[in-house]
């Protein structure tokens, strides 16, 4: 069954009271216009303050992430693999559409909802959430954007139901510079069909998925504005999957080079327009920093949800760790950047779904949010002493998987560049 489809009201009240919160977030009656209109129409809430619908998605996650994934998290991070039925129960619970339309079969919610998820399942563990978070802020959002009828109704029941994605941007010669990709795409001489041929490198979600979003040069002479997208099925003849990277971190997500060999790629297949892929990126990877930013959040609440039983639990010189002062101050300051990355976050899924500008402030939560899950992954081991230091705990596991926060979908220098950008042009 669904678990966002029902979850009681007492068993929302419950959990919130076993894994506490940062903010003083809680549940509000759904608002006329939270989320769906014009922002003067709306309800002035806290950002901390959510729908009863994303309430419930955000704790039909923690329930799903503390009952079926924490027992096996160490077991996959030491096999370097998402297990099948974690992905297939990821599907069942309805975590892999959530912005997906009921008429494609998906949970029908909104943009926060879906970064609530993301958040949640990061607590518990970041591999599974960077395939969740890659999946629905990316390429479901990139079909339901720019894709043709055609291709909604091809693909959207799958991404809901079956169908894990990947997003195929990277290469060796284009990670920050993106669009420096060699990666062509050929158009047939009728225009009927296109063929793709190149390499990307460290592509998430590679080994699980059904199908890729590809970004390919259909008109080189074109440069940028030659990029073009396209929905490419991974059982196509000529796509090869490679070697699963040994990383530091997030190791039970796959992450491999993909080669596209003469792969040929139908012309309704393409996402949205010819040459329009460059924009298409850009303006889903914005969208795509939010979802970052909600995995180091959920990142630096693991850290705490590990941390401070121990630290109440316990005594030195007859003294409980968290009634030291110093300890006091260091959790304290830790708490506060949490919650302040919460409200950076949250405020950016409103400003999102309210149409407004948020690209400056998609970067600030993205970098910030990286800062706070570094900083809380390695103060937690230190107030663990000993025992976080070692695999008895997940706490080094945090560690290890947050650093690439500061790393994927934008490193921190091009966040701050980005604000930067947007800072001189508010002042010229």
């Amino acid at each position: 069954m669904n678990v966002l489809c029902r979850i009681p009201k007492v068993s929302r009240q419950s959990l919130s009271g076993k894994c506490r919160s940062f903010s003083s977030a809680f549940v509000v009656e759904n608002h006329v216009g939270v989320g769906s209109g014009p922002l003067h129409e709306q309800h002035r809430l806290p950002v901390t303050q959510f729908t009863e619908d994303e309430q419930m998605a955000r704790d039909a996650a923690r329930i799903w992430a503390n009952e079926e994934l924490k027992p096996i998290v160490r077991d996959m991070d030491n096999e370097c693999k998402t297990r099948p039925e974690v992905i297939q129960s990821l599907f069942d619970n309805g975590f892999m559409g959530m912005e997906i339309p009921d008429e494609y079969g998906g949970s029908g919610m909104n943009f926060t909802s879906a970064c609530l998820v993301v958040e949640e399942l990061s607590r518990v563990d970041p591999s599974v959430s960077i395939l969740v978070d890659i999946h629905n802020t990316l390429t479901n959002n990139a079909v339901r954007f720019w894709g043709s009828e055609k291709l909604k109704s091809k693909w959207l029941p799958r991404l809901a139901s079956n169908c894990v994605s990947s997003f195929a941007l990277s290469e060796a010669g284009s990670g920050t510079d993106a669009f420096a990709m060699k990666t062509t795409a050929t158009p047939s001489a009728d225009n009927s069909y296109f063929t793709l041929n190149g390499e990307k490198l460290w592509i998430s979600n590679s080994k699980e998925a059904g199908v890729f979003l590809v970004f390919a040069n259909a008109n080189p002479a074109l440069k940028h504005k030659g990029i073009t997208a396209f929905m490419v099925d991974a059982t196509t003849e000529g796509v090869h999957v490679g070697k699963t990277e040994k990383k530091l971190g997030l190791r039970a997500s796959s992450t491999c080079p993909v080669v596209f060999d003469n792969v040929k790629v139908d012309a309704d297949d393409v996402l949205g327009e010819v040459g329009m892929g460059y924009k298409y990126c850009i303006n889903i990877l914005n969208e795509g920093r939010i979802g970052i930013a909600s995995q180091q959040i959920g990142i630096a609440k693991g850290c705490f949800d590990i941390a401070m039983p121990y630290l109440n639990d316990r005594t030195q010189f007859g003294t409980k760790l968290a009634d030291f002062q110093g300890m006091e101050h260091q959790y304290a300051q830790i708490a506060t950047e949490i919650h302040a990355a919460e409200v950076m976050t949250y405020n950016t899924c409103r400003m999102k779904e309210n149409g407004m500008q948020f690209v400056k402030e998609a970067s600030m939560a993205k970098l910030f949010a990286s800062q706070v899950a570094e900083k809380a992954a390695s103060k937690s081991i230190e107030w663990l002493g000993g025992v976080g230091f070692t695999q008895n705990l997940l706490a080094e596991k945090f560690f290890r998987d947050c650093k690439v926060g500061s790393i994927y979908e934008g490193t921190s220098n091009i966040q701050l560049q980005t604000i930067a950008k947007r800072i001189k042009e508010e002042y010229q």
